[in-house]
């Protein structure tokens, strides 16, 4: 089971992680928690759309971009507060 994901030299601790090949490209999808203390630096960096994504414990990388993300909830400025994150991810060609 992978347990974590980087994006550019960002790592993120994932609970759930799929990964499948379409066309030739990877494409991932992973859902993990995001607290209040770090609901800004994840969606600045979210914000950036493209990334050097790697998956160590699959010695896996490439240039992948978002294709869709979600959150549980959108507010996490308020102290105390987690939300569940649902990431995906496809290469991009290149």
């Amino acid at each position: 089971m992978v347990s974590e994901i980087m994006l550019n030299d960002d790592t993120i601790k994932v609970e759930s992680y799929e990964e499948e090949k379409i066309d030739g490209l990877y494409k991932i999808n992973v859902e993990f928690k995001v607290t209040s203390e770090e609901y800004h630096t994840i969606t600045t960096l979210l914000y950036e759309g493209t990334f050097d994504v790697k998956v160590p414990e699959r010695d896996l990388a490439f240039r992948g971009t978002i294709q869709q993300y979600f959150t549980s909830i959108t507010n996490l400025y308020i102290e105390g507060q987690v939300g569940d994150y649902t990431l995906k991810l496809i290469e991009v060609k290149g």
